[in-house]
């Protein structure tokens, strides 16, 4: 037998092994399927509570889906509806649990748990971009797209203003805090994009958005500092002088500051002294640097 006969015989048998070992998994999967089908509905539920103490959530899925499909009006028919939205979360499938919750709160808008509905609806937005919260501390997200935690905050929002007796609530309000600070800190990401610009009108109007919309947070000091300096640099000595006593008041440790409480940075950062290597490059080598504010940066 010759090396090609030889190579074509095993091309052959690997094809004819990994075509009995996909019709053995069909054949599986269709049998596991036809168990499950003559699974009373109490047998069925109680399948789904193993897989979800398992944490094989996407096989709750399967069968919460199957439990309602079987037994559309059963004990468990609301139940399956309300579990099938944790079993979509902790898969992973954020939308899919939004679309679930806002399914049980159309069908059962006064049903006891619909709470839990809507507290779900405020999580699953609130992981819908990988890791955008939950890691917040770990990369800085709030330079990402922050419309899901904008949606998020809504969605906990009209929960409490629903069930402020919740025993969800408490939860609820502290992913709020955590979904101010990234929005608050996202404001300040532009806002330092548009001092690097010397867009200055720009800058000051995200910062005035932090310190009015995001009370309270840890950009709201930055936010200051970085009004104190726009003011500066557009000869707007009054307001300038007005932001600097907040923030002299309020965030005396603040790094714009320096040991005397005096403002640092429009002396440090004069961004009209241009060195004679940026000059003769016409502006393409040491460029002057404006300020980041950032009070993150001095923690590290």
């Amino acid at each position: 037998m010759n090396k090609l006969t030889t190579y074509g015989v095993f091309a052959t048998l690997i094809i004819l092994m990994a075509g009995c070992s996909v019709f053995k998994s069909k054949d599986k999967t269709d049998e596991e399927r036809e168990k499950a089908r003559l699974l009373s509905e109490q047998q069925l539920y109680e399948r789904v509570q193993e897989y979800l103490d398992d944490e094989r959530f996407d096989l709750a899925v399967k069968n919460l889906q199957l439990l309602e499909s079987r037994f559309p009006f059963g004990v468990y028919a609301d139940q399956s509806q309300l579990e099938i939205v944790y079993a979509y979360y902790r898969d992973n499938n954020e939308e899919a649990a939004i679309a679930a919750a806002d399914r049980f709160l159309r069908l059962h808008p006064r049903h006891p748990d619909a709470d839990y509905a809507w507290y779900m609806k405020g999580l699953a937005n609130y992981s819908l971009e990988p890791g955008l919260l939950s890691r917040f501390y770990q990369t800085d997200h709030s330079a990402r797209d922050v419309a899901s935690a904008r949606r998020s905050f809504r969605e906990f929002q009209e929960f409490l203003r629903r069930y402020p007796d919740s025993v969800y609530a408490a939860d609820a309000r502290v992913r709020m805090v955590n979904i101010k600070d990234v929005l608050a800190r996202h404001e300040m990401v532009v806002a330092n994009y548009y001092v690097k610009r010397r867009a200055y009108t720009a800058a000051i109007n995200r910062a005035k958005a932090v310190v009015e919309q995001y009370p309270r947070t840890e950009a709201m000091s930055d936010a200051f500092a970085l009004l104190v300096f726009c003011y500066h640099r557009m000869d707007l000595t009054e307001l300038a002088d007005d932001n600097l006593a907040v923030l002299k008041a309020n965030f005396p440790n603040h790094p714009s500051l320096d040991e005397n409480g005096d403002y640092r940075f429009a002396a440090d950062f004069n961004l009209d002294h241009r060195s004679w290597l940026n000059r003769g490059s016409f502006g393409l080598l040491d460029a002057p640097r404006a300020p980041i504010f950032d009070i993150r940066e001095s923690k590290k």
